[in-house]
């Protein structure tokens, strides 16, 4: 094995509330992880109308629905989300059978939006297990009704404990505008060589979704991300796209930049003056090809606007890789690297800006680094400012805890494909049944069903 030098970066202090107090924290656990017991979320959402339906469950497991009710109302106002006690009808409990049927589905979803005046805000849905019309319910509640909805499973309400209640709560408040934990020192303060508070920047990730290998047929699904708040830079509006079957750029980029960039216009006042762009599942072959056309399409979108012209970083991110790193003193009895250790010698490039980024703590097995290879720089970044900068922003991921592998712009890229496919996943299963053995063209990209504004601009994929 190669034998080399790394550095171990610090943990970014961390803003949370306190009951309308603002609270700073430093993870300072070995794996980097902190706890909310005694601390609110930066914002807390306020949910006021909102609904449950169970699909199964024996009638033990749907006799603890009042208590998971209470439980789940009480955690959220300890962590600072206003949450409503009462639902706005009571419970709904159906068979499992159900979620068969998508008109069925479709038409006791539509009944209790109506029951709420067409003003639903969260729909929790509690399930007997797993199932395929789970990929319905969230084409119907976000394309049709228009409603945020979380998911769980019965398995989980029999042995409730705090920090399940917490993990609904956090994705809760994350998918209805609320923010859950932001850096204390803000980009602008920590690199202020590159950022300013006066001149927004915007933060973008992007991915395409494959079908299954033996599928020969379906639509890849396409994914960006934009932060829409600045300098928290912790809220990300998703647009989605199928394109051409296992076509790895991504054919409409620009509109969905453009889109992205009207959103950010209407939230901050200003266009951002700087993107930094980072593009999830590429491989080393396909770096120029990647680069030339998908940077063009993002400038082709900036140049919408009159005289718009940011600067764009653009970065490919890369977990499948074979590289493994491991310490060589053994002393604290776990050859895990720890969390914050970056790599930028012998092992990287000699010319070119990249580097290994092990942000996470290795739970189990042993860790993977996380490969960031800078194609282009508008911004002139400094190794240690760009490794610093990704590095704070995975303690800002929105569904957990602690630190994660993969900078967050492009990990909700991935999520957001992914829901993606799960729009087209029964559709496409229908259409199998019709399919004939030889084709004598390419099938036609169906395209996704249209977000409704009400879930347009939220964290719905988280």
């Amino acid at each position: 094995m190669t034998q080399l030098r790394g550095r171990v970066l610090e943990p970014p202090k961390l803003k949370l509330g306190d009951g309308g107090h603002v609270m700073e924290l430093t993870p300072t656990r070995h794996d980097r992880q902190w706890n909310l017991l005694n601390s609110h979320v930066t914002e807390g959402a306020q949910i006021k109308r909102w609904a449950l339906i169970s699909f199964g469950g024996s009638p033990e497991q749907r006799s603890t629905i009042p208590k998971f009710i209470n439980q789940l109302s009480q955690r959220c106002e300890q962590l600072g989300i206003r949450f409503n006690k009462t639902t706005v009808i009571a419970p709904l409990f159906e068979q499992m059978k159900l979620l068969n049927d998508v008109s069925s589905l479709e038409c006791k979803l539509s009944k209790i939006h109506e029951s709420a005046l067409c003003d639903l805000q969260l729909l929790i849905c509690v399930m007997e297990k797993k199932h395929r019309g789970y990929a319905d319910l969230k084409r119907i509640a976000e394309t049709g009704i228009g409603v945020v909805s979380q998911c769980c499973l019965y398995s989980n309400l029999t042995k409730l404990n705090s920090q399940f209640l917490s993990n609904v709560a956090l994705k809760i408040n994350a998918k209805l505008g609320g923010s859950n934990v932001v850096l204390y020192n803000t980009i602008p303060r920590q690199i202020p060589r590159i950022f300013t508070d006066d001149e927004p920047s915007m933060f973008m990730g992007a991915d395409v979704t494959h079908p299954h290998p033996l599928d020969d047929s379906s639509p890849s699904v396409a994914a960006v991300v934009g932060s829409m708040n600045w300098p928290a830079a912790s809220k990300y509006v998703a647009r989605m796209r199928s394109q051409t079957h296992r076509q790895e750029i991504i054919e409409d980029l620009g509109e969905m930049v453009h889109e992205l960039l009207i959103e950010f216009s209407a939230s901050t006042r200003k266009l951002p003056s700087r993107i930094i762009f980072f593009r999830d599942g590429v491989s080393e072959t396909q770096f120029q090809k990647i680069l030339s056309e998908e940077l063009r399409a993002i400038r082709t979108a900036c140049r919408r606007f009159p005289g718009y012209d940011p600067a764009i970083t653009f970065t490919v991110v890369q977990k499948r890789h074979h590289t493994r790193l491991l310490l060589k003193d053994k002393t604290f009895g776990d050859e895990n690297i720890p969390p914050g250790t970056v790599v930028d010698t012998v092992i990287t490039h000699p010319r070119e800006f990249d580097f290994y980024l092990c942000s996470h703590w290795g739970m189990k097995g042993t860790s993977r680094p996380t490969h960031y290879h800078v194609l282009w720089d508008d911004n002139s970044f400094r190794s240690d400012e760009f490794q610093k900068l990704i590095h704070d922003l995975c303690y800002t991921f929105v569904r957990c805890t602690k630190p994660i592998s993969l900078v967050p712009p492009a990990y909700y890229a991935h999520l957001a494909a992914y829901r993606g496919r799960l729009y087209l996943e029964r559709a496409e299963s229908k259409s199998m049944l019709h399919a004939t053995a030889c084709r004598a063209a390419p099938p036609q990209t169906a395209p996704l069903p249209k977000l409704r504004e009400s879930v347009k601009k939220l964290m719905f994929y988280c």
